[in-house]
């Protein structure tokens, strides 16, 4: 956990309640280590709410956990009820079949942001992500400013959710820092990966950073380590104070020479191996 603790939040209290969805996945399970140390009277939030859609079977001592469905609204409600703010990890998370990406990332994000205003919470961090823009080609630089060019279904729903998350700002005053997140993965695996890794440490620190700035409104952020050669701005990294530590330079010998098939939408996008996947089937 990093010094970051010292910022102040404008919509939890430290008797509060936070939300993490999608607790039982990889992220979610990255954050929850992450942040036991918040929670329970060590930190901003007497309680921690996990949920997922299945249930977990390793909580902590401060964790509370319900079991829902994104796609269930009424459930939906009930996972809000009391929450002072979210972090939404939530929902598919690969290119897949447009009618399973609908449901958990198109659904799913209206039942979160409706069932927060109803339960008055003020702040969500969504993980949004690169692929947003993952049709622009690699090695160009883009900012959040930029028009996007999303590389397939999930992409497409990711920018749903920031339309959503602008409209809720607008209309009910909820702020959202959309983290459009690179490879967030132990290492990097790829030439792509030496301008998309966002190590696990700067993840924590990127989301913790949304998560306790002062008066974000509606902001979307790129979420990459301090990798030399990345693709993408660091506009709006100090409204929320966010610096990162980590570079995949460290691994550039080993991983300089692992790229996709000449020619291929995969080598030239920066969306890489999502613009491999599809078309799919009509049904499933």
């Amino acid at each position: 956990m990093t010094s970051d603790s010292t910022n102040s939040m404008s919509a939890a209290t430290p008797s509060g309640r936070l939300l993490i969805t999608g607790a039982a996945g990889a992220l979610g399970r990255v954050l929850r280590k992450a942040w036991a140390q918040e929670i329970n009277g060590n930190g901003r939030w007497q309680h921690l709410r996990v949920s997922d859609r299945l249930p977990l079977h390793d909580l902590g001592a401060h964790e509370e956990q319900v079991i829902c469905d994104l796609s269930d609204r009424e459930a939906m409600e009930g996972l809000l009820q009391g929450v002072e703010a979210v972090v939404h990890m939530g929902g598919q998370a690969v290119e897949t079949h447009f009618e399973i990406i609908r449901d958990a990332n198109i659904q799913g994000v209206f039942n979160l942001y409706e069932a927060a205003r109803l339960a008055g919470c003020k702040r969500v961090v969504m993980a949004s992500s690169n692929h947003v823009t993952g049709c622009y080609e690699q090695g160009q630089f883009v900012s959040p400013d930029m028009p996007a060019k999303p590389d397939g279904y999930y992409g497409v729903s990711k920018l749903f959710a920031e339309g959503m998350a602008s409209m809720y700002f607008e209309r009910y005053g909820i702020e959202t820092v959309n983290l459009r997140l690179g490879s967030v993965i132990p290492k990097a695996e790829d030439r792509r990966g030496l301008s998309t890794w966002l190590s696990y440490p700067d993840f924590v620190r990127l989301t913790l950073a949304a998560l306790t700035a002062k008066d974000v409104g509606c902001l979307t952020v790129y979420g990459v380590s301090a990798n030399p050669n990345k693709w993408w701005s660091e506009a709006g990294w100090d409204k929320i104070g966010y610096q990162a530590l980590d570079s995949a330079e460290i691994w550039r010998d080993e991983i300089q020479d692992k790229v996709f098939p000449a020619g291929s939408l995969m080598a030239q996008k920066q969306g890489g191996s999502f613009l491999g996947l599809g078309p799919f089937p009509k049904s499933v």
